[in-house]
């Protein structure tokens, strides 16, 4: 069958999430012919939707007869598949754990034609012509520690309908022993990691994410981001996404000689080394940003595009780590604020004060929304779940702004005290004959929440959320 030329470059979806069958265009002539076999620009284009997938090795399979076949492999990296001389039948099985698992596509393959093969696709190869060649592209190391699924070429459930009979072929002893597709166990997703495991938001995302093999929730003593050896304490290859959840969030500290170095350190110089990381091989990066990233002088609500403007040290090193994470090629900057989880908080600590018979007097010129921590640990789901594109997602509660003394009050009204216990003072009045650092305050840290809804991220009333949390504690 001779190869067609002159076709347009195309992308075709296929029964099998992420597996693209592409046209290639090749020119020729009676001398033979031409194609430009993997294009970067071209082929990353939105127009095609293949992904930009990095490739790192580039290998070729000679076959030299008709018939041979190649087993149902699966393997832990993404696979651009293109005949360089002859031709192919293809046949590919999800082996990946989810609804489409045990899908089948088949489809000839000559150089005019490609295949992208994304991790935990299984994929098989008979040869139609003899000489023929295919290369294909790998976006990871070849490695004897690798792990494989494998599936057999005459499984029953498949139901492939080779060319060739499989009696009639060239087949390895070992691809004739693997498993049936009722025996398969499906490849697990990439890793996820979860970075500052034993804070708020760690202990959140624990409980949005369950435990799982494929997901590691570390802690600074189980993995020290600052260290210089970072780079090789992972094989990082196996991970498809770090969740930053690890903070220096002292932010009075933050202003002494000390903890400033403190928080440049966590909040920096750990974030660059995530950011190279995860760039290096591919990693979505998921960072926490802050609402101290802003000075707090805006008449209206900060949207997720806005200049940062910090007044503190602690400000600062947020709006530095999210300008290094935005040079990751596929990250997430959650830009949050007034964040209440599980552990000490200023709802907590209200709470405490309305039992023990205490009136406190609380700052009444600072305007926010509280954030509880399984939102953000939802939202930041919801993005990856969703794939969607790299850039900033502000997350906070949704409801009417209130200040710090308002929602003292509240937290007294719905523990059945009396709200009027709560007087309120500025920051200034609060902070006067303090004897050691504080942190200026942005007044407004209202953020925009407009675009993060529009991308389908869930946002919760702030007012609910509290009640339910006050419910629990």
């Amino acid at each position: 069958m001779a190869t067609a030329f002159g076709k347009t470059l195309n992308a075709r979806e296929t029964p099998i999430p992420g597996l693209l069958l592409l046209d290639l265009p090749v020119h020729g002539d009676s001398r033979g012919w031409f194609k430009e076999n993997w294009q970067r620009e071209k082929m990353s284009a939105p127009a095609i939707g293949l992904p930009d997938f990095g490739p790192v090795q580039n290998n070729i399979s000679f076959n030299d007869a008709v018939g041979t076949t190649r087993g149902i492999h699966a393997e832990p990296w993404d696979k651009y598949v293109s005949v360089a001389t002859g031709r192919i039948f293809g046949a590919w099985v999800d082996l990946r754990e989810g609804e489409t698992f045990g899908a089948v596509f088949t489809a000839e393959l000559d150089p005019s034609t490609a295949i992208f093969v994304p991790r935990g696709v299984g994929n098989s190869y008979q040869t139609l012509e003899p000489d023929t060649a295919y290369t294909y592209l790998v976006n990871d190391h070849w490695s004897p520690d690798a792990t494989y699924t494998f599936l057999n070429l005459a499984d029953e459930t498949a139901a492939i309908a080779w060319p060739i009979p499989l009696d009639d072929v060239e087949i390895s002893t070992k691809d004739q022993n693997h498993p049936r597709l009722a025996d398969v166990v499906p490849m697990p997703p990439k890793k996820i990691l979860v970075t500052g495991a034993n804070g708020q938001l760690g202990r959140a995302l624990r409980e949005q994410f369950g435990d799982h093999p494929w997901i590691e929730y570390a802690t600074r003593a189980e993995l020290d981001l600052t260290s210089p050896d970072l780079d090789a304490a992972r094989r990082w290859r196996d991970y498809g996404t770090i969740i930053n959840a690890a903070a220096y969030t002292k932010v009075d500290v933050a202003e002494t000689p000390d903890g400033r170095v403190e928080a440049w350190a966590a909040n920096v110089t750990a974030v660059a080394a995530l950011a190279r990381i995860a760039t290096a091989n591919g990693i979505t990066l998921v960072h926490v940003s802050s609402d101290y990233v802003f000075d707090g002088t805006k008449d209206a609500a900060y949207a997720h595009d806005d200049a940062p403007a910090p007044l503190g040290v602690y400000g600062q090193t947020k709006a530095a780590g999210d300008a290094l994470v935005s040079t990751v090629p596929h990250h997430y900057i959650v830009r949050t604020s007034w964040v209440i989880g599980d552990g000490n908080n200023f709802v907590r600590t209200m709470a405490s004060l309305a039992e023990r018979g205490i009136d406190p007097r609380v700052v009444d010129d600072q305007v926010g929304r509280l954030t509880f921590t399984s939102d953000i640990a939802a939202a930041i789901a919801a993005l990856l779940d969703a794939g969607s594109p790299s850039g900033v997602y502000n997350v906070t509660g949704q409801g009417e702004p209130t200040s710090w003394y308002d929602v003292a009050r509240r937290v007294f009204e719905l523990g059945g005290h009396d709200p009027e216990r709560v007087s309120g003072v500025s920051t200034a009045e609060y902070f006067a004959g303090a004897t050691t650092p504080v942190a200026p305050r942005p007044f407004n840290s209202i953020l925009d929440t407009t675009a993060t809804a529009s991308a389908g991220v869930p946002l919760a009333d702030a007012d609910e959320r509290l009640r339910s949390y006050l419910g629990r504690v």
